[in-house]
């Protein structure tokens, strides 16, 4: 069967690829490995990540899209060829139409440059959406009604905010602070606590095992291992679920105000809609332990996560995909 249509949630730290009728068929990091001799991308997805803080100096391991926008053309423009080669093994006659994500307050060169890395990886077609409506649709929310609807999509780099009604945004704003600010907290915190260095991938481990955005009663604790910054041997640690609460805690705090100025600057019909049904959490931010819960104690509005939240963008450009006709005039922008 010949594949027509991709849709691509192309994340900071992750990048999801939906196939209509098949679902979520790829789930890859976000990063690339290049050789810096021979300028040659050497590995994506798994196998760069793997390689991460493990390599020579003559291969950097690195992350091609920056805070949700393209930093590197020519890398995010292999990284998205390798993502159709592996979706489309065998070669295709068709050329297949790309569906991207983009965050909500993306430039418009931000956005050219989004749709021509897709052309020039092998697309025929390459439509772009915001992040935020994706989100809401893959979250199953009827976006298209009067009603309004807030949605908080917690990425990597950023984390977007927006009230949804009538099928378009009506007031949104977005901080470049997400998944990796509160991984970069946690590394500041063992350097300057314990004198001990760790790599990006301890910092991730310690925010999905123990993280948590209210303080628990039951403690949990994470043995860790890193290099001692005095001696330079390597040393292992115990890190508490408490102290990685308090360390993340500035983070999420400016994550709460970008919500509290989005629901400032609603409408009061749709503030009352929001107050009615709460606001709805997705993208992998929204797997952190309580972060419901902190977000509804500071703003007063009941908040949700979203089923299978990092999936949400993803599963929305494939309902975008699958029902072109009906949301070509309102929510994309064609090349």
């Amino acid at each position: 069967m010949f594949i027509k249509k991709i849709g691509i949630d192309l994340g900071t730290c992750n990048s999801l690829v939906f196939v209509p009728g098949k679902g979520i068929v790829l789930q890859e990091p976000s990063v690339v490995a290049v050789s810096l001799d021979e300028n040659k991308i050497l590995a994506v997805g798994e196998k760069a990540k793997e390689m991460t803080g493990r390599t020579p100096d003559t291969i950097r391991v690195y992350r091609p899209l920056k805070d949700g926008v393209i930093a590197d053309f020519r890398v995010t423009q292999a990284m998205i060829s390798y993502f159709i080669k592996k979706v489309i093994p065998f070669y295709q006659f068709f050329k297949p139409e790309l569906m991207i994500s983009i965050p909500a307050g993306v430039t418009s060169t931000e956005k050219r440059a989004v749709i021509e890395a897709g052309v020039k990886a092998g697309a025929k077609e390459v439509f772009v959406a915001k992040e935020p409506i994706l989100a809401a649709i893959g979250a199953g929310i009827l976006i298209n009604s009067c009603s309004g609807n807030l949605i908080v999509d917690i990425g990597g780099g950023t984390s977007e905010v927006a009230v949804i009604s009538l099928g378009g945004i009506v007031t949104s704003s977005s901080v470049r602070i997400a998944g990796d600010a509160i991984d970069g907290a946690i590394s500041n915190f063992i350097k300057e606590k314990n004198n001990l260095a760790i790599g990006e991938q301890t910092a991730e481990e310690i925010k999905i095992k123990i993280g948590t955005a209210l303080p628990e009663r039951g403690e949990r604790i994470l043995e860790i291992r890193g290099r001692d910054l005095i001696s330079g041997l390597p040393r292992t640690i115990k890190v508490s679920s408490n102290e990685v609460c308090q360390v993340i805690s500035e983070p999420l705090q400016e994550i709460i105000q970008v919500i509290k100025q989005v629901l400032r600057t609603t409408p009061p019909e749709l503030s009352a809609d929001i107050m009615d049904k709460g606001m709805i959490l997705t993208g992998g931010g929204a797997l952190l332990k309580n972060i419901d819960r902190l977000i509804a104690k500071s703003t007063g509005v009941p908040c949700f996560v979203a089923e299978e939240p990092l999936f949400c963008v993803a599963k929305g450009t494939g309902v975008v995909l699958e029902n072109l006709k009906v949301y070509k005039k309102s929510i994309m922008v064609k090349k």
